[in-house]
């Protein structure tokens, strides 16, 4: 028997245990298989271990999306997108430069088109923002489980939109992401009493702030101390 004399049932059983480019690679080989690969029951979860796997056209987006996880564990995150950008050399700029919109711009695409996403986790994505999070909030509104780790760009806001379109979350996580505070993760408790929330050194690191803005030395060395 071929593999194409599979019903559509068997054919996206087998593409499940595939790894995303095994899937495109066998869906380029006829159009049956193509039409299997662009079934949306087969997407939904997406896992990314690197920001520059966004740019692949190995996988698709859409309403079946169930779970979304971008986790990019590098060293390149600590040394150079994690740093404050007044800290940051010409070449570090440079560097950010060429991929600090792929997240941000990832995620203004899930919000059109994965709006039954039930779970996001964002680690080590240091270019997002407030805005780029509470538009997900919005759109998602079906969202339950949100966690971001290392999330530097992010503040209080995010936490505002947790309390404010979050209600559907059940669990949230904000870990290592300094410029979250004490005060906005006791407004989500006071919000979202129900919610399970978690802030591992979140609310206790040293926040952003520019050299006008009054930094001691002290605290500039706690900073320098922070991303070595």
């Amino acid at each position: 028997m071929h593999l194409t004399q599979l019903n559509r049932e068997c054919l996206l059983h087998i593409f499940s245990f595939l790894d995303n480019d095994s899937r495109q690679s066998l869906s380029l080989t006829c159009e049956p298989l193509r039409q299997v690969f662009l079934d949306p029951r087969l997407w939904t979860l997406l896992s990314f271990c690197s920001p520059s796997q966004l740019r692949w056209d190995n996988f698709l987006l859409g309403s079946s999306l169930r779970s979304l996880s971008v986790c990019w564990h590098s060293s390149r995150v600590l040394r150079v997108c994690n740093i404050e950008d007044w800290m940051k050399t010409p070449f570090q700029r440079d560097i950010c430069a060429k991929h600090k919109d792929l997240v941000s711009d990832f995620l203004a695409r899930v919000c059109l088109t994965c709006p039954h996403l039930h779970s996001l986790t964002l680690s080590g994505c240091a270019h997002i923002t407030d805005r780029d999070m509470a538009a997900v909030l919005r759109s998602c509104g079906g969202l339950r489980r949100l966690r971001l780790e290392n999330c530097c760009r992010l503040t209080d806001e995010v936490l505002h939109a947790v309390a404010e379109h979050g209600g559907r979350l059940a669990e949230v996580r904000v870990d290592f992401c300094r410029n979250v505070t004490r005060a906005g993760l006791q407004l989500v408790r006071e919000r979202r009493p129900g919610v399970s929330l978690s802030a591992d050194r979140s609310g206790s690191m040293v926040p952003d702030s520019r050299p006008e803005e009054g930094l001691t030395f002290s605290t500039t060395l706690q900073k320098l101390l922070q991303f070595s």
